[in-house]
């Protein structure tokens, strides 16, 4: 039996070595944003780093993840180390693609980063020797749920069937001989020290409404009109009259952009659509939002007599903590930054597709600092990349020796977890929420 704790030794030794090289590989990806479905050149820089390592990977997994496997000494439950693929649109940052606007400003870059080091790590031959087990390290696609309407082209070309990428793999089995699964967020929260964990996270639904009215001149015949960017105005409004009736306790978001206004400045729009969210913490509150948002998109195509298309898509669940896990994670990120830095993380409002994960296996999504500014804003940067990557990968491989060493706590962790959906259930309640509909304002 080798001893763990000079095993432990190794791993931090090992990723500190292949830190430079996944630092690195995480300023090529920042230099090189691709937002979700798209990240074809990411995951082929993924996979050419875990050629370096000698790991066999799968690649184009709902369509660009990409899975490589680690056999240990010994049989035994498989862990899943995890990073995500994709950026964001987000104009005027400076390391946005001066063409598409893509930019990494939700640190995504990073994960990936933290990721590899830590696969560099658990590959070396003394070290996976010791495993009792097997760990996976998957390049996810697509977690943050954005341009709805390319991604719906996507499911109508038969490309996919689910808008998020967790949810595409899960259905395509890449889970399926998962035990364990783990990813570390970025931070910009100082405050929460240099890692985070036990924070949870707000369900979501997508929604899509299309307004359509009539197009005539705007200057000389309005009145033969019916102008659909008046009823998404008007739809707005209705909506910010509900936000009273939201609970606190339900952390309700509801945010709506609008992505075409109309067509030509001097005629009245007759096409407008609009994307939007809808969260909360939990389902039920989700559903009574969604309600209240529905009847406002209609009250706006029923004040000025317009149509309006309904589209609903399922996103994200609630994120559900599992207290055992984060425990043993705990203890191995003290190790590597100090127990003064390692804080317990506050609820956050914005919602992953991790927390599907959440609902069907062990899963936790810890966060790590070295991030500066507003997450998903122009001046959000990594300021801190020892912090950002090398710091999270030494506690995500310290946390998988505990999980998979001889003895090894890996088999509790399992048999105390009580799935909420089975895999059917999950993907019966996720088409359970898309949904479409027209609704007449103008035969009201």
């Amino acid at each position: 039996m080798q001893d763990r704790s000079a095993i432990k030794k190794r791993v931090q030794e090992l990723v500190d070595q292949y830190a430079p090289k996944a630092i690195d590989l995480a300023r090529d990806i920042l230099a090189h944003p691709e937002t979700g479905f798209r990240e074809f050149r990411t995951a082929t820089v993924v996979g050419e780093f875990f050629d370096y390592l000698g790991l066999p990977h799968r690649d184009s997994l709902a369509m660009t993840g990409v899975r490589a496997d680690l056999t240990g000494g010994a049989p035994g439950p498989r862990v899943a180390v995890m990073g995500e693929l994709d950026s964001l649109i987000v104009p005027g940052h400076p390391f946005a693609d001066p063409n598409t606007q893509f930019a990494h400003a939700c640190g995504h870059h990073t994960q990936i980063g933290s990721m590899l080091a830590a696969a560099a790590a658990l590959a070396d031959p003394d070290v996976r020797e010791s495993l009792h087990g097997n760990v996976a390290f998957m390049a996810v696609p697509a977690e943050e749920y954005i341009e709805l309407e390319y991604r719906q082209t996507l499911v109508e070309q038969g490309k996919l069937e689910f808008m998020g990428g967790k949810a595409e793999l899960v259905k395509l089995g890449v889970f399926d001989d998962i035990d364990i699964t783990m990813l570390t967020h970025s931070s910009t929260n100082a405050a929460e020290g240099k890692i985070a964990y036990g924070s949870i996270n707000n369900g979501a639904i997508a929604k899509e409404a299309r307004f359509i009215g009539v197009q005539a001149h705007a200057g000389s015949a309005p009145h033969r009109g019916v102008n659909a960017l008046q009823a998404a105005t008007l739809a707005m409004a209705a909506i910010n009259a509900n936000r009273e009736t939201f609970q606190d306790q339900d952390s309700i978001r509801v945010h709506p952009i609008i992505t075409h206004g109309g067509d030509v400045v001097n005629a009245v729009p007759a096409n407008v659509r609009m994307e939007m969210f809808v969260r909360g913490r939990n389902l039920d509150a989700i559903a009574d939002a969604d309600r209240k948002v529905e009847r406002a998109l209609k009250a706006g195509a029923l004040a000025v007599g317009a149509k309006v298309e309904l589209s609903t898509y399922a996103a994200y669940l609630p994120m559900t903590l599992n207290e055992e896990l984060l425990e043993i994670f705990r203890r191995n990120a003290e190790i590597v930054v100090g127990k003064n830095e390692v804080h317990r993380a506050g609820p956050r409002g914005s919602s992953t597709d991790m927390g599907d994960l959440t609902h069907l296996l062990p899963t936790i999504q810890p966060y790590a600092t070295g991030c500066t500014g507003t997450v998903h804003g122009a001046d959000f940067l990594v300021e801190d990349y020892q912090a950002a990557v090398a710091n999270p990968a030494a506690a995500m491989a310290l946390t998988v020796i505990d999980l998979l060493a001889e003895g090894g706590e890996a088999r509790s962790v399992i048999d105390n977890f009580q799935p909420a959906l089975t895999k059917n259930a999950y993907l019966a309640l996720q088409r359970s929420f898309n949904r479409r509909q027209l609704f007449d304002g103008g035969a009201a």
